[in-house]
C-alpha cells in the first residue's frame, strides 16, 4: 500500500501546495488579493471537480482489468476517459464563466470583486488540459505508474511559482499583472502536467502488447455511459464535498474581507493535510480494485483498512500541529493582526475535524475500490448540506459567532459525513473477509 500510496501522495501535496503558492505570492497586494485569488479559485473547482469526478469511474474500471491482465480493456477505458472529458468540458466551462458574470450579485467587497472575475475569467481556459491530466492520471495510477505523476505535479509547482513571480510582480521584463498574473501561471501549470503525461503514456505504452496505438479512437456510446455511470455518484460526492468549501468561501466573503482572508489561509493549511489521506485514498482504490479484478476478497478488504490505518494515523499528527503552532502556521501567510487571530481560531476548528476528515476520505477511495460510488455522496449531501453548511449560517450570521461559526458547522457535517462512511465500509470488509 505504502509503495503505491506515497507518490500519489506527494503528488496530491504538489496538487495543493501550487495553490498556496498562489495565496503566498499574491499576500503582498492586500487582504483583497488573497480572498479574491482563494474565491475565484474554488468556484472554479467546485465546477470543475465535477467534471474531475466523473473521472473516477477509470479508478475501478482500469483497476479491475489490470488486476485481470486485460491490457486491452485498460487502453479503451483511457480512450473513453478522454471523450468523456471532451464531452464536458463546453458545459462546465460554460457554467463556470455564468457564474464569474453573475458575481457581482453575491454581495462580495468591491475590490474583492474586481480582482476576482479577470482571475476568474483567465482560470477557465485551464478546464480542458486539467480534465485531460485527470484521465491520464487516473489511468496511470490505475496500473501502478504512479513516479511520473508525482513528477508532474512537483515540476508543475516550479512551473507556477516562476510564472507567479515573474507575472504578478513585472520581472524578466513581463508587464505586473497582479492577480491576472497568477491565473495565467496556473494555466500554463496545468498545460504542462497534461503534455508531461501524454508523454509518459506514449513512452510506456511503446512496447506493450496489445499496443495502445492500436486501439480503437471512435467515440463508443455504451462504454461512455458505463464510465458515466459509475463516475456520476463520484462526481456528484466531489461537488457536494467541494462546493460546501466554496459557498463556505462565499459566505466568509460576506462577514468581512479580515475573515475572508483568514478563512482562505486556513483553508490552504486543512487542504494540506488532507492531500495525505486524499492521496491514499487512491491508492486504497487501485489496491482494492486491482484485488477485486483478481478475485482476492480478503486481499481487498485488508487493503482497505490499511488504508484507513494509514490516513486516520497521519491525521491525528496533523490535528496536535495545528493545536501546538496555529500561529506560526499562520504567519507563513501574512502579519496582518486581525486576519492572523482569526485564522488561528478556525485552525483550532481544523484540529477538532482532522481526524473525520480523513476517516471520510479514505474510506470513500475503499468503496470507489468496490464500484461502489453512490454512499459517499449520498453522505456527503446529508453531512455538508443538510446538516453542515446550513448550522454554519446559523451560527454565524445568526448566532453571532462569524467565521468561527461556519467552521464549526462544517466540522460537524465532516463528523457525521467519516463516522458514517467507517460504518458502511466495516460492513462491506467484514463481509468481503
Amino acid at each position: 500500500m505504502l509503495a503505491l500510496a506515497a507518490p500519489v501522495v506527494m503528488a496530491e501535496l504538489g496538487w495543493v501546495t501550487m495553490g498556496i503558492v498562489d495565496t503566498i505570492m499574491v499576500g503582498d497586494l492586500g487582504a483583497s488579493a488573497i480572498g479574491a485569488v482563494g474565491l475565484s479559485s474554488m468556484l472554479f473547482f467546485a465546477v470543475a471537480v465535477f467534471a474531475m469526478g466523473l473521472l473516477l469511474g477509470l479508478d475501478p474500471l482500469v483497476g479491475q482489468a489490470f488486476g485481470a491482465r486485460q491490457l486491452g480493456e485498460c487502453h479503451r477505458w483511457l480512450v473513453d476517459a478522454v471523450w468523456l472529458g471532451a464531452v464536458v468540458t463546453l458545459p462546465m466551462a460554460a457554467i463556470v464563466l455564468g457564474m464569474n458574470a453573475t458575481l457581482h450579485l453575491w454581495g462580495l467587497p468591491p475590490d474583492v470583486l474586481a480582482l476576482s472575475q479577470p482571475y476568474l475569467a483567465i482560470l477557465t481556459w485551464s478546464l480542458p488540459p486539467l480534465l485531460l491530466y485527470v484521465a491520464f492520471r487516473r489511468y496511470l495510477q490505475a496500473m501502478n505508474v504512479v513516479r511520473p505523476v508525482m513528477f508532474a505535479l512537483v515540476a508543475a509547482n516550479v512551473v507556477n511559482a516562476l510564472g507567479n513571480w515573474v507575472l504578478i510582480y513585472g520581472h524578466l521584463g513581463s508587464p505586473a499583472m497582479g492577480v491576472r498574473g497568477s491565473a495565467y501561471a496556473t494555466l500554463a501549470a496545468r498545460i504542462f502536467m497534461a503534455g508531461w503525461l501524454l508523454m509518459v503514456i506514449v513512452g510506456h505504452e511503446a512496447h506493450a502488447t496489445p499496443r495502445l496505438r492500436d486501439t480503437p479512437l471512435g467515440l463508443d456510446p455504451a462504454r461512455l455511459r458505463r464510465l458515466f455511470a459509475l463516475g456520476l455518484p463520484a462526481a456528484g460526492q466531489a461537488v457536494f464535498e467541494v462546493g460546501v468549501f466554496s459557498a463556505a468561501t462565499a459566505l466568509a466573503a460576506r462577514v468581512s474581507e479580515n475573515a475572508l482572508a483568514a478563512h482562505q489561509i486556513a483553508l490552504n493549511l486543512a487542504a494540506l493535510t488532507f492531500m495525505i489521506p486524499l492521496g491514499v485514498s487512491s491508492a486504497a482504490a487501485v489496491r482494492v480494485g486491482q484485488a477485486v479484478g483478481r478475485r482476492d476478497p480478503r486481499g481487498a478488504a485488508s487493503a482497505g483498512w490499511t488504508a484507513i490505518g494509514i490516513g486516520v494515523g497521519f491525521m491525528g499528527s496533523a490535528a496536535i500541529v495545528f493545536l501546538m503552532i496555529p500561529r506560526g502556521l499562520i504567519r507563513l501567510f501574512t502579519g496582518d493582526p486581525a486576519v492572523l487571530e482569526l485564522g488561528v481560531s478556525l485552525l483550532f476548528v481544523a484540529a477538532v475535524f482532522q481526524l473525520f476528515d480523513g476517516l471520510q476520505g479514505v474510506t470513500t477511495g475503499a468503496l470507489r475500490g468496490l464500484a461502489n460510488t453512490r454512499t459517499a455522496m449520498l453522505w456527503n449531501l446529508v453531512g455538508h448540506w443538510i446538516v453542515g453548511l446550513p448550522l454554519g449560517y446559523l451560527l454565524c450570521f445568526r448566532w453571532g459567532l462569524g467565521v468561527v461559526g461556519l467552521w464549526w458547522g462544517l466540522s460537524i457535517g465532516l463528523m457525521i459525513c467519516g463516522v458514517a462512511l467507517l460504518f458502511v465500509w466495516s460492513k462491506e470488509g467484514t463481509r468481503l473477509a
